[in-house]
């Protein structure tokens, strides 16, 4: 699963912020009802191709915006020329991390740069169910546990040395070692027939895993599931002969991984600089067939100057647009803006426990400060997400309700409503539940006093006004929250990503992109690093047992349990969601054969443009 650095848009006008001043006053003084609507990458899961749509859109009439307006698929304009580079813009207030190899990665600014590279070797439909298309084939065997996979005989690494089985297998190996340091290893993995034998040094190999030729492997599974098909076979192999000598612990901070990565993707990289811009250069021997530009420069760039530079042609498209600038900007002359559902969310968490490194799991606390559900119950109860996605993104981020976002529409639980602002009953659940209050803000139910730290994610002018409403409006209702915003790289350390929890942070912000595969379990099982909030309960345990069982390849039943799923996290909270969300993304109108999404059919290696300099602003 893959953290996002989502939060957050950048240029606040006057206008809104009026408009969220009158807003706070109202959520504090009024009784109000709102309306309620992995690795596995974080790309944004293509929509149904709309009509493609105008560059110059009216303004609608009440100020907001819907995502069933935007296509997906640009439209070409024009005739592809001979080569060409073209600049990408990665949106960012924090320089890329720089682990860029996919078994190692966490963040999503990583991912941006890895998908130009390198890829897995398999690929997926727009329902995320693997397919024969890819880099490599696959066979499943008529009980559902055997996968037999074949890589093309033309998959080479950037150095020409070919992809093979043995690649496959490295990988596996590494993330099933003890001194791996990255996110990976999961249950996706111990289901691996003798991967956890191999994991505990009580044997050498992975007695599940056999490799049948130079290109061809056969992984066998524990136990069958439908995720195998929708993201649970692991695709990304790793370079043997690059990193078959080094020590596990070191791969990840290693010059192989930092300064000279290789794939084998469309463009090999010619330079970094670390943190700030990658030069691409086109892969020649690409086993789809040589790349029709010849570079591509990525460069990371501040969120408050991504208008001017979409504006004069200083990057020809962006990894995501911030959705509060679209309706100033919509009608940009030389731009046409791509949209999709986006497969993530933003959330708030509660910290109710800690990460127990040797045991490689959660270690649940009842006593935790954030541990009364009632407390968290009130908390839910006493923001107004439905106006949140509407004052600051004008529609195109609206209530979320569920942990299963509406980009997955098979799961998603469109009938429960979560739990709607409602500051009077937030005020009796904690009136209920003990929480007195004394002078401005109330006490523990032992009288003890109550103080609540609260991180947020740093980003353009909304992030803080944005995470100050959601602090305003748990004062109101008492609680005194206090409010600290922390860099992206630091709050993903702070919450948990590397195993160690920050035990001054009681609750956080935080955003997830949620993978092709609906199982939540790499975000909220017992075993997932990801699972910051700590959580874990035996009803849970069932249900994310039952929702990757034999059974569940029954659409209906699997769809019943994941119904019971997001009733439990509407019940327990050790997290809510805030805001689904739409991707928008901006490109020059010079760019050819471009679209966002899974499952479109359309490729980096055909991205072409139309003339040699981006096309201007008017």
């Amino acid at each position: 699963m893959v953290k996002k650095n989502t939060m957050f848009s950048r240029s606040l006008f006057l206008p809104l912020m009026v408009a969220l001043l009158v807003f706070l006053a109202a959520c504090s003084s009024n009784n109000g009802s709102a309306d309620t609507p992995s690795p596995t990458d974080g790309a944004a899961k293509p929509t149904e191709s709309a009509a493609p749509a105008e560059t110059e859109k009216p303004a609608p009439d009440d100020g907001l915006y819907s995502i069933e307006d935007f296509s997906n698929v640009k439209k070409n304009e024009g005739e592809a020329i001979k080569g060409g580079s073209i600049t990408f813009g990665l949106v960012s207030d924090t320089p890329f991390e720089g682990t860029l190899n996919w078994n190692f990665y966490s963040g999503d600014p990583d991912s941006q740069v890895l998908n130009w590279f390198d890829e897995g070797l398999l690929t997926w439909d727009k329902s995320y169910v693997y397919t024969n298309d890819g880099a490599a084939t696959y066979e499943v065997s008529e009980d559902g546990k055997t996968f037999t996979l074949t890589i093309r005989d033309n998959v080479n690494w950037h150095d020409g040395k070919p992809v093979t089985a043995e690649d496959w297998l490295f990988a596996h190996e590494v993330i099933g070692n003890p001194k791996y340091d990255g996110p990976r290893y999961d249950s996706n993995f111990t289901n691996i027939v003798g991967m956890t034998e191999f994991h505990e040094g009580k044997a050498k190999t992975i007695s599940g895993i056999e490799v049948l030729s130079e290109k061809k492997l056969k992984i066998t599974y524990i136990q069958s599931s439908p995720s195998l098909l929708t993201g649970g076979v692991w695709n990304y192999p790793l370079a043997k002969h690059i990193f078959g000598n080094m020590d596990v612990a070191k791969i990840s901070a290693s010059p192989e991984v930092r300064e000279k990565p290789i794939g084998f993707g469309p463009f090999k990289v010619k330079s970094i600089v670390p943190g700030e811009s990658v030069v691409f250069e086109k892969n020649t021997d690409y086993w789809r067939g040589e790349p029709a530009l010849d570079e591509v420069v990525l460069k990371v760039i501040n969120q408050t100057t991504v208008v001017q530079q979409l504006k004069t042609g200083g990057v020809d498209l962006v990894d995501a647009f911030p959705a509060d600038q679209y309706p100033d900007n919509a009608s940009l002359s030389n731009l046409e803006y791509l949209g999709a559902i986006d497969r993530a969310y933003t959330y708030i968490g509660f910290k109710l426990g800690k990460w127990d490194a040797e045991a490689g799991k959660v270690v649940p606390d009842p006593k935790s400060k954030m541990g009364d559900v009632n407390l968290r119950k009130a908390m839910w109860h006493a923001v107004d997400n439905d106006q949140v996605g509407k004052q600051f993104y004008h529609g195109l981020r609206w209530n979320a309700t569920t942990l299963i976002p509406p980009s997955h529409p098979e799961y998603h639980d469109d009938t429960n409503k979560g739990l709607a602002f409602d500051k009077d009953l937030a005020n009796k659940i904690l009136d209920d539940a003990g929480y007195k209050m004394n002078g401005k803000f109330r006490t523990n139910p032992d009288g003890s006093e109550l103080v609540i730290n609260f991180i947020s994610m740093t980003g353009g002018d909304i992030a803080q006004p944005l995470a100050q409403y959601y602090v305003q409006s748990w004062q109101a209702i008492g609680l005194n929250v206090k409010l600290e915003m922390v860099e992206f790289n630091t709050f993903y350390d702070r919450v948990g990503s590397t195993g160690k929890d920050d035990p001054t942070v009681d609750v956080y912000q935080g955003a997830w992109g949620v993978g092709i595969d609906v199982d939540p379990a790499g975000l909220y099982g017992r075993d997932a690093i990801y699972n910051f909030p700590r959580y874990a309960s035996d009803e849970q345990d069932r249900l994310l047992k039952e929702g990757v069982s034999e059974a569940a390849f029954d659409v209906k039943v699997r769809q019943g349990i994941y119904k019971e799923w997001q009733e439990l996290m509407v019940k327990d909270i050790p997290v809510f969601p805030t805001l689904y969300r739409a991707v928008i993304v901006p490109v020059n109108k010079r760019i050819l054969n471009f679209a966002i999404g899974d499952g479109t059919g359309i490729y980096l290696h055909q991205l072409a443009v139309s003339q040699d300099k981006p096309v201007v602003a008017k």
